[in-house]
Order: C-alpha cells, then structure tokens, then sequence
C-alpha cells in the first residue's frame, strides 16, 4: 500500500517536529516536507505533490485562513486538516476554517505533562482523521460486512413524529449548516443533536448556525425544557439525553464514560430520545467517521422509529452513514442537498390529517457512487 504523503505546515519548530515525528512512525504515512507559512507551504504543494496536508492557523507572512483559500483555488479536493489551539480565539478561527473548505481539524496537545502523552493525543485525534480523509471510499469502508437487507419496522399508522435527533462528526459543521437553514420556522418539533466536538466549539457552533437557521440553535443545558422549533446541540466532553418531565421532556447532561471514544456520544442521545419518545422519532445519522451511530439507530428502529442517512456522495466520511447502511437500519438515503426538505417532509406529513391512502412505505435509495 502507497503510504498516505503529508505535508506539514506550522510556524513552531517545536510542533513541525512533534508532528514530523509522531506520523512518521506510522507505516502507513509519510511526511514529505514541511512549511513554517502559508507561502512556502502553496509553493512547496506544487513540488512535494501531497496527500493531505495539516495547517496551523496563526502564522507570519500568510496565516492559515489566507492560505486555505488560495489553496482551494489552486487544489479543490486535497484534503485539508487543520491543527488549532482549544482555546477560544482558536475554535473560531477552525470553525471559520471549516467554512472556507477545510476537511476536518485536530487541536494541539494542551497541559498534557510530557511529550509521550503529547504524542499520544495526536496519534489518537489526527491520525484516525488522515486516514479517513485519504483512504478513498473502498478504504474507508472496507471493515464495513456486506450490505444487510433493511430491517422491516412495523409502524402504527398513526404515527406522528414528535422529536427530531442527529448524529454527526467529520464534515459535520459545513452539513448542519446546509441542512438547519433548511428547517421553517414554524416547525412543529423540537431537534437535538451531537456533533463531535470538544467544549467552546460547540457552543461557538451553535451561535453560527442560529445566525443562519430560521429556528434557535443553542447549546444544550441540563433542565431545558424541550419545545417545538428549536434546536440543541450536545455540550462538548458532555453527554445529552432527554428524560420525561410531566407532559413534557427535559436535557440532561452528564459526564459519564465516553462511548466509542466520544462524549458526547450519539449512540447515547439516540438511545434515550428512542426509550422517551418511542415510535415517535426520526434520526438522521450524516457524515462522520467511526461507528457512532449505529446502535442509536438500531435501537430507535427497534421502537418503532425512522433513521434516515446521508449518501456517501455527498458525505466528507461515509462511516457513520454507512455503516447505519450496512447494518440494515437506514429507511432512506439522500443527498446532503435534499436532507433538510426530507427531515421536514416526514415530520409534517406524519402530522397531516389522515386519509384514506395506501400506507406509505419508507424506500431504500442505493448511495450514489462517487
């Protein structure tokens, strides 16, 4: 297998090295070069002809935001992630990177004591992400089993959709912010969501999207009560889920173990929206590495509830997704362009008033190849 070719680009020596490194231990990656500014790194990208490169944010000559964009102009698709400080000026800064075309972002070992566990957090955050973001769609999703049948859900026909929940990670900001925007104002539901994300960026996420969106998107606190058109994203190092509260449901919040490495987790957010509110769920599992996800799906299935998926065309990673797909529990795939018409769509069509028509069966749409 052709190592993944990388180049790295960080005014630090301290972290040039560190990266320098820690990925050229892994067999599977070569570092080609490195850049300590934006200008020598767009002229070294014609020469050293990378994979994938990592890009700091704060840097003499030309920072990261100005060499994003000149990038992107010259080299579209090559997969960029950025490396970024969790601090708040930071999560900014990546979030603004994100929107101007950035793959995906790791953040910069902080307090963590000694340069092995500095090399640990980056092998354990980055690496994961080089990998996805390089290894094309038969890589990415060769550990996937063959495509299960979809699993049959009986559904009463009755049904009304009462809460709307989403998992996402890799890609996730740039399609929240495709797919929120999308939802009326008048939207009779209320929607929580994860996105993986540490703590300040998912409160900085929450305000660029409520910007955007017809509908409030906020940060989720513990004790909210929910309400119909309005949206929370999970805190980050925390887990969200929803309890009954009289006729009603509240957040809560809790720091209880990671679940597939993640907190928040979707697979706990699903689960719990599935026990509160039943048939009565629609989940959207959309672009995203690992396996976060699935078994939120299965059990909102189980229930009596839908999962609806993003297509792998359109996903930055189709892990997640696909393997919601592969294990049979996706009703339906679409485009991300077509996701926030089709959450809609279900939602106010199962809360029409009923007639006398044939019971509409959920279709599977083969993901489109790329």
């Amino acid at each position: 297998m052709t190592p993944i070719r990388i180049l790295v680009v960080d005014d630090s020596v301290v972290i040039r090295r560190l990266l320098c490194e820690t990925l050229g231990t892994d067999p599977e990656l070569e570092v080609v070069g490195s850049a300590s500014d934006g200008h020598i790194a767009l002229a070294k990208i014609s020469q050293l002809h990378p994979d994938l490169i990592t890009l700091d944010i704060e840097m003499p000559v030309m920072n990261g935001l100005e060499t994003l964009v000149e990038l992107r102009k010259l080299y579209p698709k090559l997969p960029v992630v950025m490396f970024s400080t969790l601090t708040e000026r930071g999560a900014s800064a990546t979030l603004d990177a994100l929107s101007l075309g950035a793959s995906d972002y790791a953040t910069k070992p902080s307090n963590t004591g000694s340069p092995a566990a500095a090399v640990a957090a980056i092998r354990a955050e980055l690496l994961p992400k080089i990998k996805a973001l390089c290894g094309g769609s038969a890589v990415k999703l060769k550990s996937l089993p063959p495509p299960r049948p979809t699993v049959k859900v009986k559904r009463p026909a009755n049904r009304h959709i009462e809460i709307v929940t989403i998992g996402t990670s890799t890609g996730g900001p740039n399609a929240l912010a495709e797919v929120l925007p999308r939802i009326p104002k008048d939207f009779p539901v209320p929607i929580v969501l994860v996105q993986h994300m540490p703590p300040i960026f998912t409160r900085l996420l929450a305000d660029r999207l409520a910007a955007r969106s017809a509908i409030p998107v906020e940060e989720g606190i513990a004790g909210v009560i929910l309400s119909a058109g309005h949206a929370w994203i999970a805190p980050g190092n925390f887990h969200m889920t929803v309890k009954r509260a009289g006729v009603g449901s509240r957040l809560e919040l809790n720091q209880d173990a990671p679940e597939n490495s993640c907190r928040p987790a979707v697979d706990v957010l699903f689960r719990s929206v599935a026990q509160v509110f039943g048939t009565s769920v629609l989940g959207v599992v959309m672009t995203g590495m690992g396996s976060d996800g699935v078994i939120g799906a299965q059990h909102i299935r189980e229930k009596g509830g839908e999962v609806i998926i993003q297509d792998e065309a359109s996903a930055v990673v189709w892990g997640m997704p696909g393997l919601v797909f592969a294990s049979g529990q996706a009703d339906a795939v679409y485009p991300l362009d077509q996701l926030g018409q089709e959450i809609t769509r279900r939602v106010l069509q199962s809360r029409a008033p009923r007639t006398a028509s044939p019971e509409n069966h959920p279709i599977i749409l083969e993901p489109r190849a790329k």
